[in-house]
């Protein structure tokens, strides 16, 4: 794989200095070695995830963790486990951009099992993002979602997918590209794979999910868990559509763990 190019920054440095100014702050202060032990309880990707990207995960992951309010719901505590849990979730899809794509999430509330949204009293919801880019989230489904690493369902892996998708400015599928020139193959083979799923045309749904069908957004949504915890299998049933995640996030988790 060629190297990709630097991913851009969503804000200016101007805008930024004093967000920087305390992230030097908090980076002078020894990382938690204990907190690898505690995402080893919950998952093995850090086994998996290539060693030169291990420093920056930890860096990002000691900001994310200090940075974002956890507010726990219907009495749900908030532990350093649940903040390092779903910290590592959200930074492990950054390990080759640049933690600013995380910059708008306000808050991360967490429920205790699945919530009911006002509008819909009947059905559970497992996790969520508004417009605002706060992140809801069930404890019971992150904990699921991580357990098994090679399912391609990951509730955590799943909203924050859509927080990425949210930053161009809506939920449509298509995150801030690292260039231009990306965006037309972007959505020449996305719309491709949803459009097929979509009208039922397609030989892939062991691979994405009947939900991937549901918009553009859940589309990109699926397809990041797929890529991530499935993405051997991505590569070999859909190579473009891998090159295209690949292209985007930067990395090569088909080749991790090999």
């Amino acid at each position: 794989m060629t190297s990709p190019p630097a991913a851009k920054h969503i804000y200016s440095p101007a805008m930024g200095w004093i967000r920087n100014w305390r992230r030097r702050r908090i980076l002078r202060e020894p990382f938690p070695e204990h907190w690898l032990e505690i995402i080893a309880e919950h998952s093995n990707f850090i086994e998996q995830m290539p060693a030169d990207r291990l420093a920056k995960f930890r860096s990002d992951l000691q900001i994310f963790v200090h940075e974002k309010v956890f507010i726990g719901a219907q009495g749900f505590e908030i532990t350093e486990e649940v903040r390092v849990v779903i910290g590592a979730a959200a930074v492990r899809l950054i390990l080759y951009l640049d933690l600013s794509y995380f910059d708008r999430v306000s808050e991360i509330l967490v429920y205790p099992g699945a919530y009911h949204h006002p509008d819909d009293r009947e059905t559970g919801i497992l996790g969520q993002v508004d417009d605002w880019n706060t992140v809801v989230l069930s404890w019971p489904a992150v904990v699921a979602g991580l357990r098994n690493s090679r399912d391609g369902h990951d509730t955590a892996t799943h909203e924050f997918a859509h927080v990425l998708d949210r930053n161009s400015g809506a939920f449509n599928g298509t995150p801030v590209l690292r260039a231009n020139e990306d965006y037309a193959e972007w959505g020449r083979v996305l719309s491709h794979y949803y459009l097929e799923l979509r009208d039922g045309k397609t030989n892939n749904r062991p691979l994405l999910r009947d939900y991937a069908a549901t918009n553009e957004a859940e589309f990109f949504a699926v397809a990041t868990e797929v890529f991530f915890e499935k993405p051997r299998v991505m590569q070999r049933k859909a190579p473009d559509l891998y090159e295209e995640l690949q292209t985007f996030f930067g990395a090569d988790p088909a080749s991790w763990g090999k």
